[in-house]
């Protein structure tokens, strides 16, 4: 049996996940020298945790409603 999270806690599990992620990396690059590019890969990198939770099913973002599609 898969682990599936409802879609609710799915959309404040990747808000919180996309917030803190964003803190830390801005946090971390103005201690830190960074280049662009190591910049560009760490932002890809965490992008790429979060697509593959969704593609596997794991996550199934609802986005708060905003996409609902009508189904017949």
């Amino acid at each position: 049996m898969k682990l599936r999270i409802n879609p609710l806690a799915s959309d404040i599990i990747i808000c919180i996940y996309v917030v803190a992620t964003l803190y830390l990396r801005f946090k971390w690059q103005s201690q830190t020298i960074v280049t662009p590019m190591l910049s560009i890969v760490i932002g890809l990198s965490f992008v790429a945790i979060i697509w593959a939770l969704i593609k596997l099913k794991v996550l199934n973002p609802n986005w708060f409603g905003l996409f609902n599609s009508k189904k017949a």
